[in-house]
């Protein structure tokens, strides 16, 4: 028998199980509100993207806050509503409930609590589409619905994470970044000039019509879809050559 180790990738190709770590605190940081949610979710994993993020809302009057995301798709879900005009508030990991499914005690924290500027909220349930498939899953929905408060909010949205690809995720994590970034003249300038092209083809179209750097109509370009100024397929990467044409 040989005594030689095998490396774990060279004979079994699943993940490797990893022990399990605290999860990460992130400390004081100047200038930044820390993370309110009841549950951190910020823990090593083999299968999933924690996202750590800060954001702005009307809610907190546009200083930044920590978000932490579990996933991938659950963090693309967030920059959608935080991109949105009509979001007021996003808070993440809002309130834990306990219910019983198929005679075991459970807990669920819920993804995403979503206040709109309307007044009404909303709580997000993130899950892919072949977990939505499932009976258990609709049956564990149910149960974390009666098992909510009433008053916590209106209504319980879910949310097929599938419909997010990769490229839609990428574009509103920077759509969501470069939101960040204030530059009224430069967009009211991009904007005019799209709606003055009898022939807009490209994202590149525009760039020769503005006195601008391209780099900087470039990210205009990229607040006015997030604007939905501008539309564009968010499931191909955004790019100059992107297909683009002014909203009606």
């Amino acid at each position: 028998m040989s005594d030689e180790m095998i490396d774990h990738d060279t004979w079994n190709y699943s993940p490797p199980k990893l022990s399990k770590m605290p999860n990460v605190e992130v400390g004081h940081v100047s200038g930044l509100l820390p993370f309110d949610g009841v549950r951190n979710p910020g823990a090593r994993s083999s299968k999933s993207h924690k996202i750590w993020f800060p954001y702005r809302t009307p809610a907190n009057p546009w200083k930044p806050r920590l978000g932490i995301c579990e996933s991938a798709a659950e963090a693309a879900v967030a920059f959608d509503l935080l991109i949105s005009p009509n979001t007021y508030d996003v808070r993440f990991q809002p309130l834990t409930v306990e219910f019983e499914l198929d005679g075991k005690n459970r807990k669920y924290t819920h993804d995403l609590l979503v206040s709109y500027k309307c007044g009404s909220r909303q709580l997000i349930f993130v899950r892919n589409e072949e977990s939505l498939k499932k009976p258990k899953t609709q049956r564990e929905i149910d149960a974390i619905c009666e098992a909510t408060a009433p008053g916590a909010a209106d209504t319980l949205l879910v949310v097929n994470a599938s419909v997010y690809t990769r490229q839609r995720r990428e574009n509103l994590f920077r759509m969501h970044y470069l939101l960040q970034e204030s530059d009224p003249e430069a967009d009211e300038l991009v904007l005019k000039a799209a709606e003055s092209l009898k022939t807009l083809w490209q994202m590149k179209d525009i760039f020769a019509e503005v006195d601008l750097p391209q780099r900087r109509a470039f990210r205009s370009c990229y607040r006015l879809v997030a604007r939905k100024k501008l539309l564009a397929n968010l499931d191909h990467v955004l790019l100059e050559t992107s297909r683009v044409k002014v909203a009606a």
